[in-house]
């Protein structure tokens, strides 16, 4: 069972009937269910994530004015319901785990995530608020909202990035993706600085991931959850899913192993140090920059055909409407 549904199980099952029969002025007005940080909440819990911050628990979100009545009491009483449930034990919290279920004011929890926007107002505040923070304050599943208060911030940020940020956001990705991989790999390759090749791969995989998310529209979670988030976004879209071709690629970037032989003298009569086919690596980057191009142009956001992506970023830029987005330096976002 994931921690998601056992979540739900417990607050059907346990929390439920005691909000209903000790609280139940409030329960018309509450929200509950289990959002934020943790694995559980975004649905890739394991065995292996059960060791810490897992088990029975849920959150109840309320408005400003019942919090302040009513917040202590009903943290009692939540803290009172049963350790354990359906055979699992006590939730295990970790000292950075502390403090993720219970009580909570809607507009607290949204804070620690997005800040005091809620939703956020300007373009500008939409493009640096951290990813993972809005990818986390969308996850999980709300069991009930009866205000509805709760739903009105989630549903605004499930919709989505303004589509000028989105396009601001791609502009940047593909900027960085050219930098890192089609550019400075190579470039620290033909130096023999296998640490710099290294880390250009590194910043290479990191844009192309956030690039997928943005051209799926489906927000970037935190960094030892992106690829795995990337596989199963690809389940639920299926046929939808843009650049579905680029997962394995991705994958066989990361394991393929060290190229710095195919960077040694002497070298065949054909060889490109700029484009070299010899490398394993370079040929990845090539074909996973390819796809984006492709995707690229299938959402209009390009009409070039390059395969260099730093070629595409100002007619990228150029989609945008918005004045200050659109004066904003490439690499920004």
């Amino acid at each position: 069972m994931t921690g998601l549904e056992l979540s739900r199980r417990y607050y059907e099952e346990i929390g439920r009937p005691m909000l209903s029969e000790k609280f139940s002025e409030y329960l018309p007005r509450l929200a509950a269910g289990l959002v934020g940080e943790g694995s559980e909440c975004f649905g890739f819990d394991d065995d292996i994530s059960h060791d810490h911050d897992f088990g029975p628990g849920f959150c109840i979100w309320l408005n400003k004015e019942d919090y302040e009545k009513i917040s202590a009491e009903m943290q009692q009483a939540y803290d009172n319901l049963p350790k354990e449930f359906m055979g699992y034990s006590a939730r295990n919290t970790s000292k950075r785990g502390g403090g993720r279920v219970g009580v909570f004011e809607i507009s607290a929890f949204y804070r620690q995530f997005i800040g005091d926007e809620q939703p956020p107002e300007s373009m500008m505040r939409w493009l640096y608020l951290p990813e993972h923070k809005i990818a986390t304050a969308v996850n999980g599943e709300v069991f009930e909202d009866n205000l509805g208060k709760f739903t009105a911030i989630r549903n605004t940020l499930t919709a989505y990035y303004p589509e000028d940020v989105r396009i601001k956001k791609i502009a940047a990705r593909a900027s960085a993706m050219a930098q890192g991989g089609q550019y400075n790999y190579a470039r620290c390759m033909r130096r023999g600085d296998a640490v710099a090749a290294n880390m250009a791969l590194n910043e290479f995989v990191k844009a192309t991931i956030s690039m997928i998310y943005l051209l799926n529209k489906h927000y970037c979670p935190y960094y030892k959850w992106q690829f795995y988030g990337l596989k199963e976004l690809h389940k639920k879209m299926g046929h939808r899913f843009a650049c579905s071709g680029a997962l394995k690629m991705v994958e066989k970037l990361c394991v393929t192993e060290d190229q710095s032989n195919a960077w040694l003298s002497p070298h065949p009569e054909n060889w490109n140090p700029y484009i070299n086919k010899y490398d394993k690596k370079v040929v990845l980057i090539e074909n996973i920059c390819s796809l984006v191009v492709n995707e690229l142009r299938n959402q209009g956001l390009t009409d070039i055909d390059d395969s260099f992506l730093e070629a595409h970023t100002y007619r990228i830029m150029h989609c945008i409407d918005d004045d200050t987005l659109k004066h904003c330096h490439v690499t920004e976002g």
